[in-house]
């Protein structure tokens, strides 16, 4: 984008200026969609796991997935919380953050799966798993941004594209095991 107006005394007369997006909006930008899409996915594993914010805990849970047609409820109550709850924390953080944006993608394909059907709003709808897994997506793909754990780690320091790619591969590759398994 240019403009030609207002040229400065280091700029030579009616020569376009070009001016350079904010990178600190960026990294604001993503601080919040991972402080909001982190602490909404670990408080839901937190639900699964301790029964916290009115969640069924680990026993309901496990009828939850039983009735869904997952083998072994309390198993995959156990992963499920723990996946949200740690992938949750790992955004909030931006720690590993293709991995943890991967937990939260794998987790939420398999919501999807279990409500595809309902249609797309709430409450039988699956626009907030679609939502979740979307947001997630875009994380893994884009980066933690600056104000991240991830920036003083060597390897993450200047995410790559290929990361949050493979990490999503990855997070695709396990839900379609879990799915698989699923009756």
């Amino acid at each position: 984008m240019t403009t030609s107006h207002s040229a400065s005394a280091a700029e030579p007369a009616g020569v376009a200026v070009r001016y350079a997006p904010s990178l600190h909006g960026y990294d604001v930008g993503l601080l919040v969609l991972r402080l909001v899409l982190g602490l909404t996915m670990a408080a839901h594993g937190t639900q699964k796991l301790f029964g916290w914010f009115g969640g069924g805990g680990l026993d309901g849970t496990a009828k939850f997935f039983t009735a869904s047609g997952y083998p072994s409820g309390k198993v995959m109550a156990v992963c499920a919380g723990l996946t949200e709850t740690l992938g949750g924390l790992g955004l909030v953080l931006g720690l590993l953050t293709p991995l943890a944006a991967a937990a939260v993608v794998g987790t939420m394909i398999n919501a999807l799966a279990v409500k595809w059907g309902g249609g797309f709003f709430a409450p039988e709808g699956v626009e907030y798993e679609l939502l979740l897994v979307t947001g997630a997506a875009a994380l893994a793909l884009t980066g933690p941004g600056r104000y991240a754990v991830d920036r003083f780690l060597p390897v993450l320091r200047a995410h790559r594209l290929v990361y949050g790619a493979g990490a999503l591969v990855l997070a695709v590759v396990f839900a379609a095991v879990v799915l698989v398994l699923r009756k």
